[in-house]
């Protein structure tokens, strides 16, 4: 069985802008998705970001996006496949020589935003995506809804994909994420998202927003990850809540594609490859 990894987004800042300690989010995290410089994040972010996850044996992960500053990366942009392959390369060296540095590794690869929805249809841009993690180094996991585009082209070509449910966001009917801008995008209650949570490990199935019971685990497989925004309201409370939700329910956490002891007991947390 696979640990359940714990994941969300950081780093997320661009000079003074930003939140400058997120070390209360990572204690209750097991992976970081950081931002590599695209839709969020400068070289001292990066670094900060990168030392204060190693420093709790957190799992550093390269989130990548579109060129979106000013859109933080929730904009879908045109851009040729070939240049987005370079570009997500691009980040993912920008991060790893920050990785590297605080003594791990960049240990898994996350879409951001728009790229990561976009990359659900778009069979380009999710080939793109593909292409970049197998040029880097195939043995990377990808992070990525089952049953997508991303999804299918990852397995077609030899990359690892892990099913990933997110616990603070409503999803639709056909298990891809409600719009922003439309109600019940988000969970911000920390009871709803523990039992939330809890569902999702157990049984792979979520509750979509018209009320219905949604398969998000891959057929005949389970969810490898889950992912608390640190831009939804109260994120740190959200993830202690899951955390102990987990715990109490005998999932165990740990890196990305970390396989599980005991029930019960906690994955080894340290995300570096080595």
């Amino acid at each position: 069985m696979t640990a359940l990894a714990l994941n969300t987004d950081v780093g997320e800042g661009f000079g003074v802008w930003g939140p400058a300690d997120e070390g209360e989010l990572l204690d209750q995290v097991t992976a970081a998705n950081v931002a590599c410089g695209f839709h969020a994040g400068d070289p001292d972010i990066l670094r900060r970001t990168c030392e204060a996850s190693t420093a709790r044996g957190v799992a550093i992960g390269a989130q990548v996006s579109y060129r979106d500053l000013a859109g933080f990366g929730r904009r879908f942009i045109d851009v040729p496949s070939a240049t987005l392959v370079n570009e997500l390369l691009y980040q993912m060296g920008a991060l790893e020589v920050f990785a590297r540095l605080a003594g791990g590794r960049v240990g898994y690869v996350k879409a951001h935003g728009a790229l990561y929805n976009a990359a659900a249809r778009h069979t380009g841009h999710a080939a793109a995506i593909v292409e970049a993690v197998a040029l880097y180094d195939r043995a990377l996991p990808l992070l990525c809804q089952p049953r997508t585009a991303v999804w299918e082209r990852a397995v077609a070509a030899g990359v690892r994909p892990l099913a990933e449910g997110f616990i603070d966001r409503g999803y639709t009917d056909e298990g891809l994420l409600v719009p922003r801008s439309a109600p019940g995008a988000l969970v911000t209650d920390p009871a709803e998202a523990a039992e939330r949570a809890l569902r999702m490990a157990e049984s792979g199935t979520v509750v979509s927003v018209s009320g219905g019971v949604v398969r998000i685990a891959p057929d005949g497989g389970e969810l490898a990850a889950l992912c608390v925004h640190s831009d939804t309201p109260g994120a740190a409370g959200l993830a202690a809540a899951v955390r102990e939700a987990l715990a109490s329910g005998g999932v165990a956490v740990g890196p990305p594609g970390a396989t599980a002891g005991p029930p019960g007991a906690a994955a080894d947390r340290v995300g570096a490859r080595p």
